[in-house]
């Protein structure tokens, strides 16, 4: 499930941009053939399709794994008291999700494709929902860190897979695309509501409480998946061993080089060192994925102008967000001085605006193209970010923020679903694994890429509102980039 993930949670008590779903990829006879339960399947396998259930079980999945880290800001405060972590320590608390999650999407993109997507998803809510309850009970640092790794492998096998089970689950056409926003606004309700619960919590309770909050979406997932989603036929292959090591490295070292970057130097050997091995660990995978005969990735996929530029996209979008949720949130608690609950509220308008605009993207999107599209919310982005660039702690919430997260949130979700159709668009059932683990592979790479220039270019100024003008000047730069991607998408109706 494509998450855009243009929510990545840095170190505040706020929604963070992760992950939104996509859009319709194979045509409908593919869709039909991937969504038809196999033989292979075995007697798990459902006998009738449930389409709404099913779709109530994969947008609850994506809220889910959305809500997740911005849940683990809010309580690491208090699982640093607690468990008396050093900031190093803490740091890994959320690193290790990351390094899991982005390095394993690929992976679990394949086993999908040989092993079954329902059978893999399943599993990975599993794994997710077990180290969830199980770090809630940790009862140190060493064992909190590696149960956060665990849950990052769980999510990335029920995020790459999710996906495509949505996909497989409705036809191409209206019905795909309204099942895309209905996702897209689940998961911005649920971002929302959840994080107020949790701030109440935080306030009321202890922190052991806050992270208990995605157990029992997690049993539920599990429990109905098997009886409303149908199996896809499984794809006859082998893993690719060498591949899967490769990109899992390579994606381990950009992440965790660019985690790095937005507290350190560029020229840190913490930073340097994982950035350059990534990148040479990415040159050798791309070397090996040409001379595999059954790829972890299928490079034709980039052949196809708009769909390189769709995941060129993922990379960017990113940083027009992330830096209202980074910088507002401190401007809200250090500036106003408000609660970390009442800053939640303050950026409630950017979720919800999202849930609101999504069904009307996928319609404004039918009508006019996924091109315009996209550079209307591109526009909307980059005139946001610098109207808050010039915010000041005299500015009323009313006059000056409140319009700018409203057309953040239509914005994003402007953006977010043409880019995601033109990526997933007009493939074969054995492409969509691939296509739905690089899109959130690039969707995880994107969110620490634009965090870390994020910081870097608001580093230089010694007080605060210099250095958040800076940081939404940058995001005003990624929307931009976002724009002239979207100009060279070829026109279409």
């Amino acid at each position: 499930m494509s998450a855009p993930v243009f929510e990545r949670p840095v170190a505040a008590p706020a929604p963070a941009p992760t992950r939104s779903p996509g859009a319709p990829p194979a045509a409908a006879p593919s869709a039909a053939a991937a969504a038809a339960p196999s033989a292979a399947a075995g007697p798990g396998a459902v006998r009738r399709v449930r389409p709404g259930l099913a779709l109530a079980v994969i947008a609850g999945c994506n809220a889910m794994i959305q809500l997740d880290d911005p849940l683990m800001n809010i309580a690491l405060p208090g699982i640093r008291a607690d468990l008396g972590l050093s900031a190093l320590a803490a740091s890994w608390v959320i690193g290790a999700y990351l390094l899991a999650f982005g390095g394993l999407l690929l992976l679990g993109g394949r086993a999908g494709d040989i092993l079954g997507r329902r059978r893999v998803f399943t599993a990975g809510v599993a794994v997710f929902t077990a180290a969830a309850a199980l770090r809630a009970l940790a009862p140190g640092g060493e064992l909190l860190i590696a149960v956060r790794a665990v849950e990052g492998a769980g999510a990335a096998f029920a995020a790459a897979n999710g996906f495509v089970l949505m996909l497989a689950t409705f036809a191409e056409g209206p019905a795909r695309k309204r099942a895309i926003a209905v996702c897209t606004a689940v998961g911005a309700a649920a971002t929302a509501g959840g994080l107020l619960l949790a701030g109440a919590l935080t306030s009321a309770g202890s922190w052991r409480w806050v992270l208990l909050l995605n157990v029992p979406v997690g049993l539920a997932v599990m429990f109905l998946a098997p009886r409303v989603i149908a199996e896809t036929q499984r794809v006859k292959g082998r893993f690719d061993l060498a591949g899967s090591v490769l990109s899992a490295l390579a994606a381990a070292g950009l992440v965790y080089g660019l985690s790095q970057a937005a507290e350190r130097p560029w020229n840190d050997p913490l930073v340097a060192g994982p950035l350059v091995a990534g990148v040479g660990l990415l040159a050798v995978f791309v070397a090996v994925q040409r001379r595999t005969a059954q790829p972890i990735v299928r490079l034709g996929l980039f052949r196809d102008r708009d769909r390189a530029l769709a995941f060129a996209s993922m990379l960017v979008l990113p940083g027009a967000l992330i830096g209202a949720y980074f910088f507002l949130s401190q401007f809200f608690q250090q500036d106003s001085g408000w609660s970390p609950l009442a800053a939640a509220f303050g950026l409630l308008p950017i979720p919800l605006t999202m849930a609101a605009a999504a069904g009307l993207a996928v319609r404004v999107e039918r009508a006019i193209g996924p091109k315009r599209v996209m550079a209307v919310g591109a526009v909307a982005l980059a005139v946001e970010n610098l109207w808050l660039s010039y915010l000041g702690p005299q500015d009323s919430y009313l006059t000056a923020v409140l319009p700018s997260l409203v057309l953040l949130g239509a914005g994003m979700a402007c953006c977010a679903v043409p880019a995601t159709v033109l990526a997933t668009s007009g493939l074969r059932p054995e492409e969509l694994g691939s296509a739905g683990s690089v899109l959130n592979a690039l969707q995880a790479v994107g969110g620490s890429l634009c965090i870390a220039l994020l910081v870097t270019a608001s580093s230089g100024h010694a007080d605060f509102a210099g250095a958040m003008s800076a940081g939404f000047t940058a995001g005003a730069a990624f929307a931009t980039a976002g724009l002239l991607l979207s100009l060279c998408f070829r026109s279409r109706p």
